[in-house]
């Protein structure tokens, strides 16, 4: 897959995340290559000999779940496939993100072109065809354990037949009228193709781009927040010592010391005896240690994100080129989600390291700056009760960085006793990236006013002086005590949607 202009072009390469989140977020219109055209024309005629030696195949000439032990007649074999996505839309609660609808089919369109899915190439066509003219089905948010997100592809299925609703050009209507409205017609399914449209994670998958994307803006404004407090506390930069690092290079953790360092280059807190300290609380000390860790296991969520984009994950799987279809559990995502629980669990131990050096930075006792970062006395109140806030947006990104993801009870009558919960992560990492934003946001404001107070201003480095003069483009310096709620709000705008 490559990206040209605003186009993504699915071709013989490897998928990318950024790609999805492209197509997902920035409309880039989607251009499939005369290659995958002819992978799935081979894997589908793969389909259509076993359907006319009438094989035992799930799915294609047998029932689903439980109901595998059910033949199903020749003549039932479309029909089946027409009740298949009905019967899985048994999704509840609020609708999906425009978006998240977006990266869910254009995943679902990246796993198909891998060749294992078997699906018709006019279904196959229609599905880029819907998201090009963005035809976005309805899909509820809540129904999917991970043993493929078969609910939320089915509310996606069935829109496409022209069933359920969809949102076209900012209007949700019946779904059979915004094909119409697009000049599209209703997928004409064919044996298996319902079951290809269902029997993948796509949700999860599409969702997990758009993390990534969120999660490379959050890691460098972050970094630049961790830097921007070193200026204001006066920290110790040997904390960011390549020579002591490399005495133990735990993961990741010189990579973050030498971004640190680079934000900090050209600024007197390098000098010799710039630091008040020999040695800072952890919380500052640790920082390439526990940023390191972030890195890590954003790189190893992004690999195994990957893998699935360019993967077919679809039971049973067509092999093409030896002209089988076989039965086997490669939907299940339980290396992907152990992946991005270890993430969240990071970024947990980030949003506590930013919570404890908040609170450092508006102490009088531990930063030698005037209590609370007011400079008017203290019948203000300055950075106080923002404490609480910080408080409370860490305790609940720990609280989400509890595991989710083992087994939930067995459905289909006992058969499905395994799933990975990949959605229920994804969510809970969505929230998680939601609150550290603001939190640092708020390390962000705190340390542009402790920057001032102290009285070095003029001296940041090239780096960190970029970031505070894009925090005080947005946010005023606190003198006499005023809302700070609007501040925070610009400042999470700010490292949602740029680069600092």
């Amino acid at each position: 897959m490559t990206a040209t202009g605003n186009a993504v072009s699915f071709s013989g390469s490897a998928p990318l995340t950024g790609d999805i989140a492209a197509i997902a977020r920035r409309d880039a219109r989607l251009v499939v290559s005369p290659e995958v055209e002819a992978r799935i024309a081979a894997a589908r005629a793969v389909v259509d000999r076993y359907v006319a030696a009438e094989v035992p195949v799930y799915g294609l000439t047998t029932g689903l779940g439980a109901g595998v032990d059910t033949k199903l007649a020749v003549d039932d074999l479309v029909a089946f496939q027409l009740r298949v996505p009905q019967a899985r839309a048994v999704g509840v609660g609020a609708a999906l993100p425009r978006e998240a609808v977006r990266a869910m089919m254009a995943v679902r369109v990246a796993s198909m072109a891998a060749g294992g899915s078997g699906v018709s190439p006019p279904v196959f066509a229609g599905l880029v065809a819907a998201l090009n003219a963005g035809v976005h089905p309805v899909v509820p948010s809540l129904g999917s354990i991970g043993a493929a997100d078969l609910a939320p592809l089915a509310h996606m299925g069935r829109a496409l037949l022209g069933d359920g609703e969809a949102e076209y050009r900012g209007t949700v209507m019946p779904a059979g009228e915004a094909l119409a409205a697009a000049g599209l017609s209703p997928l004409p399914l064919a044996p298996k193709d319902g079951h290809a449209l269902v029997v993948a994670n796509s949700l999860s998958v599409g969702r997990a781009c758009l993390a990534l994307e969120d999660l490379d803006r959050l890691l460098a404004w972050s970094l630049a927040a961790v830097a921007l407090n070193f200026e204001a506390f006066r920290a110790n930069v040997t904390a960011f010592d390549d020579r002591a690092l490399a005495a133990r290079p735990a993961f990741g953790q010189r990579e973050a010391a030498a971004r640190l360092r680079g934000l900090l280059a050209g600024g007197s807190l390098l000098a010799e005896g710039a630091a008040r300290r020999l040695q800072d609380p952890l919380s500052y000390r640790c920082a390439p240690q526990v940023w390191g860790a972030l890195i890590h296991a954003l790189a190893e969520a992004r690999e195994a994100t990957r893998i699935e984009i360019a993967s077919s994950g679809d039971n049973p799987v067509v092999l093409a080129e030896e002209g089988l279809i076989l039965s086997h559990g490669n939907f299940d995502m339980t290396a992907f989600v152990l992946a991005w629980e270890r993430l969240g669990q990071a970024l947990a131990h980030c949003a506590a390291a930013i919570a404890w050096r908040t609170m450092k930075i508006t102490s009088a006792g531990f930063s030698d700056l005037p209590r609370f970062l007011t400079p008017l006395g203290q019948s203000r109140t300055g950075f106080a009760t923002v404490q609480k806030t910080v408080s409370l947006l860490e305790v609940e990104i720990r609280s989400l960085a509890a595991p989710v993801s083992l087994t939930p009870i067995p459905v289909a009558d006992g058969v499905e006793d395994q799933a990975s919960l990949a959605p229920s992560v994804l969510a809970k990492i969505e929230a998680m990236i939601e609150r550290m934003r603001y939190l640092v946001a708020i390390e962000l404001a705190a340390s542009a006013q402790a920057v001032e107070l102290r009285g070095v201003a003029g001296e940041l480095g090239a780096g960190t002086g970029e970031v505070y003069r894009a925090i005080r483009a947005r946010v005023a310096p606190l003198h006499e005590d005023r809302s700070q709620a609007a501040d925070f709000t610009a400042i999470a705008a700010l490292v949602e949607t740029s680069e600092p």
